[in-house]
């Protein structure tokens, strides 16, 4: 293919200098991570990871941060000096970002890193980005599985979560909201730094159907796609209703069976495609949105899932169309801002980036966003796991405690082993 330059002859001083070349096949890619401070987004063996930091910001809290955001990277990659000899989606300059769920938190991150090996559809890459000649390797460092953990309650117990929950339902069913999603945490603290590479490996290798991701130091495993972007073309994946697994295959088909078959779960998740539906009409010439929702089986859980796509009427970026998107109803609830006021009020806690955007664009505008489920803040010893629940008129809090329960069980057995 032949090499995309972004027509400067040389670098700005202080910019980007960057190069993507064809490799062969690097095998699994997480085993190329010299170190615990990584980047990554793989899915069901394609992806990205990086390591280093050629630029990063940190944002403060404010809805604009989004476009804080975007305007960062267009001023970073367009003083950069680009050799892109693979030209797919995901080559060239890269940042991965996480963003919190309310705007009301500080904390949201962009990250351009040193170092990218990339796969796609039997394409495999290598990008390298220095900035003023930096050195873009990073001495590796042996992986180390997590120890002994402990374990601790969060902001709530989970009966005093139960509790809130009752709460919501009786908000709901007084008419504030339709639908509110809640979440909790739970604290684990290990004897040593956790190695975020082991973590990751657990995860892609449990979850391949999941979206592996860290950034900034939150992994998870989540099976929501916020949006796709390729060209004009873009795709979701809306998912709301959760049931777990069966220990038989008959338990299995029962509990697959009572999904499909549950009032307030079809509830939950109308309101899921509705929200995404409306947010991307606008933005689109076509939009497809199944008419029925599909099981999307997970090894832990089921979530009723809906596929959406689309044809964009303007050149939007990946990263414009998941500040467009967010917050969707899967993890805020309907109407928006008033259940985003009921979760300030019932919570008791910052979410920080759990179920905000996650994922990558690139200087194209191409990228994957998911939002963050299934996942953990780590921070030296310390990791902080998440949970949430949809919550409507026909919600029971022990049976949303027990969802929770399940929702955790991805993070935990990645610290566990």
């Amino acid at each position: 293919m032949e090499a995309q330059h972004n027509g400067r002859e040389r670098p700005d001083p202080d910019g980007l200098t960057v190069t993507t070349v064809s490799t062969a096949d690097p095998g699994d890619l997480l085993s190329w991570l010299p170190s615990p401070a990584v980047s990554a987004w793989l899915h069901q063996g394609d992806g990205l990871v990086g390591w280093g930091e050629a630029a990063r910001l940190t944002l403060p809290a404010g809805s604009d941060r989004f476009a804080a955001g975007e305007k960062w990277l267009a001023e970073l990659f367009d003083a950069a000096l680009i050799t892109d000899r693979v030209a797919v989606p995901g080559t060239g300059p890269v940042a991965f970002g996480s963003f919190t769920f309310d705007p009301a938190s500080d904390g949201s991150v962009l990250i351009v890193p040193q170092v990218i090996i990339g796969r796609r559809s039997g394409v495999y890459w290598r990008t390298r980005i220095s900035a003023g000649g930096a050195d873009p390797l990073v001495p590796a460092a042996p992986a180390t599985a997590p120890g002994d953990l402990r374990w601790s309650d969060g902001s709530r117990t989970a009966p005093e979560w139960g509790q809130i929950v009752a709460a919501a339902v009786a908000r709901i069913t007084a008419g504030e909201v339709r639908k509110v999603v809640l979440a909790r945490d739970l604290f684990a603290q290990a004897p040593e730094d956790i190695d975020m590479r082991v973590l990751l490996s657990r995860l892609a290798a449990r979850s391949p159907g999941c979206y592996t991701f860290a950034c900034a130091g939150l992994i998870g495993a989540t099976p929501e796609l916020l949006i796709r972007r390729e060209g004009r073309q873009v795709s979701s994946l809306v998912l709301a209703g959760t049931m777990g697994r069966g220990g038989s295959a008959a338990e299995d088909e029962a509990l697959s069976t009572a999904l499909l078959a549950s009032a307030k779960d079809a509830e939950e998740h109308r309101y899921s495609v509705e929200s995404v539906r409306d947010l991307l009409s606008p933005l689109c010439t076509e939009l497809a949105v199944d008419a029925t929702p599909s099981l999307l089986q997970m090894a832990d859980y089921q979530h009723l899932a809906t596929p959406v796509s689309g044809v964009l009427a303007r050149d939007t970026s990946a990263l414009a169309l998941a500040a467009s998107l967010h917050p969707t109803a899967a993890i805020c609830g309907t109407p928006t801002e008033a259940a985003m006021e009921l979760i300030r009020e019932l919570e008791g806690m910052d979410r920080g980036r759990y179920s905000g955007p996650v994922g990558w664009v690139d200087a194209r505008g191409n990228g994957e966003w998911a939002i963050a489920l299934r996942c953990g803040e780590v921070d030296g010893r310390r990791a902080r796991l998440f949970a949430g629940c949809g919550i409507v008129a026909g919600s029971q809090p022990a049976a949303e405690v027990a969802e929770t329960e399940t929702k955790f069980r991805p993070m935990r057995r990645a610290l566990e082993g």
